[in-house]
């Protein structure tokens, strides 16, 4: 169960016990101003996994900061970062960066205000992109009860004491599970639920020996494997598995309450020749598989990236793919039985998400349809019937971005493949060149509150995470003026 590898921390050794540093400034902390105090009213929460407290990319957070001035909300610190498409977690005064830098996937805690570090951790990786995208890890860390969990792009599994960074124990599960590398790597975030780390692992029967002939690999990537796997979160220990030969998707496993039972739901979807795929419904306690739900076409690349959305007053679930590209077969809404099997309640082609989750307010679905830059667009549809309410870009003039490419006018930009959380009344979107908005989404229409670029750069595909009135943007590309590179800001969005 153990994994070699060069791991490290920064600790105190007291009577042969280990205890945690106090956070330190380091090489690539820039430090910029203090958060102001929150608000004596405000509620806050921790965002401990990839799409928050709720699961759902909402968070109960309350007096944000709406309206901006020119500059935008404060700069509160950055880090510098390698590679990596994942959000910020944070745990009380702990925050989450994992990315991978030098030949190797790095996790770094640091302190959630200051930005300075508690303690370090790293492994060496041996990974390139197939398609010449990131070499870093795409799951988000997940956090529960003192331990911190991530599963890295080789899928290699590792559990962390919070407060110290001691390695706690770690799985190879491209070794144990005969994982392939998959189009990215692996990229679904663990999900810690009642003491278990679930994983859509996405194992088959039997290894992979490099880039086989792709006969022999379609062969290999038929077989039955792990498909899901719980692990203890103190110790490691397998509690149960489900086989099946659907693979491992790069959406995150999710809960979901059922007829008034707590399930899990994974939109398991890898890669396969020809592809297969959908929705299980699993027992968390058990491993029992409920239901299999196959949805997807059978068009060999495909890329799962769009975690199942709940409808629990319903027990229904929703899940969604831009995939195949020229005809994407959309999203599917289902509804769950008291023996938990699914049947379709209505599907719609005019849904397809490409990788972030829809958000579901009040009886609606929020999302950003479309597989590329030029066809994504905000859509709201009715969940009950999967009718579209409206569709609108959000477009805008921005000469500041002339200036910085030696363009003679302004440049026309938009939100285009945008990520979504429901916050405070309202939304935040955050643009994929790094434009953050505050948006009004109702049946009716989009208005836009607030609008301010933090910075100019490509690939801002990852959700940020919000905690105690600041924001955690991962800048994943270099800047369009080449004077930022990848990494992770903190914003100031605390209000009155």
């Amino acid at each position: 169960m153990k994994h070699a590898s060069s791991l490290f921390f920064c600790l105190s050794l007291v009577s042969g016990s280990l205890i945690a540093q106090e956070a330190q400034p380091f090489d690539r902390l820039t430090f910029h101003a203090a958060p102001k105090a929150l608000a004596a009213e405000a509620k806050t929460s921790d965002w401990p996994r990839v799409l928050g407290p709720n699961d759902d990319a909402s968070s109960p957070e309350t007096h944000l900061l709406k309206k901006w001035p020119e500059t935008g909300p404060s700069l509160v610190w950055e880090v510098k970062t390698g590679d990596g498409y994942t959000s910020p977690v944070i745990s009380g005064d702990y925050c989450l960066i994992f990315h991978a830098m030098d030949g190797k996937e790095t996790l770094e805690c640091v302190h959630r205000e200051t930005g300075q570090r508690f303690w370090i951790q790293d492994y060496p990786i041996e990974y390139k992109d197939r398609y010449g995208f990131g070499n870093g890890p795409r799951g988000s860390p997940a956090v529960a009860d003192g331990v911190v969990v991530i599963k890295g792009v080789t899928s290699l599994l590792h559990a962390f004491d919070l407060k110290t960074g001691k390695v706690l124990w770690s799985h190879d599960l491209s070794k144990e599970y005969h994982v392939p590398q998959d189009f990215f790597g692996a990229g679904s975030s663990p999900l810690i639920l009642e003491g278990k780390v679930i994983v859509n692992v996405g194992g088959k029967a039997e290894p992979f020996d490099g880039f086989e002939e792709r006969r022999d690999r379609a062969a290999k990537l038929a077989t039955k494997g792990v498909s899901v796997a719980a692990f203890d979160l103190k110790t490691g220990a397998v509690q149960w598995k489900v086989e099946d030969e659907w693979g491992a998707s790069y959406a995150s496993p999710i809960p979901a309450k059922l007829h008034g039972q707590t399930k899990v739901l994974v939109y398991a979807a890898g890669e396969s020749d020809p592809a297969v795929g959908g929705l299980l419904c699993i027992d968390p306690t058990t491993g029992t598989l409920h239901d299999r739900f196959p949805w997807r076409d059978e068009e060999y690349i495909q890329a799962t990236g769009s975690s199942p959305v709940v409808v629990p007053e319903k027990n229904r679930a929703f899940i969604t793919t831009c995939y195949p590209k020229n005809r994407p077969i959309g999203g599917v809404m289902v509804e769950y039985d008291e023996s938990f099997k699914a049947k379709e309640v209505w599907q719609s082609k005019k849904l397809g998400v490409h990788w972030m989750t829809p958000i579901y307010h009040d009886g609606y679905l929020y999302a950003i349809d479309g597989e590329r830059e030029n066809n994504s667009r905000l859509v709201c549809v009715n969940a009950d019937t999967g009718v579209e309410s409206w569709s609108k870009n959000i477009e805008w003039e921005d000469a500041t971005l002339a200036t910085v490419l030696g363009r003679s006018k302004p440049i026309q930009l938009s939100i285009l493949r945008a990520s979504l959380m429901r916050v405070d009344g309202a939304f935040l979107c955050l643009g994929e060149t790094g434009s953050l908005h505050w948006l009004n989404l109702t049946p009716e229409g989009c208005e836009e509150i607030s609008r301010t670029q933090l910075f100019y750069a490509l690939n801002t595909w990852s959700l940020p995470s919000l905690s105690h009135g600041l924001l955690y943007v991962h800048q994943q590309a270099e800047s369009l003026d080449r004077k930022s590179g990848t990494r992770v800001l903190c914003y100031d969005l605390r209000g009155e």
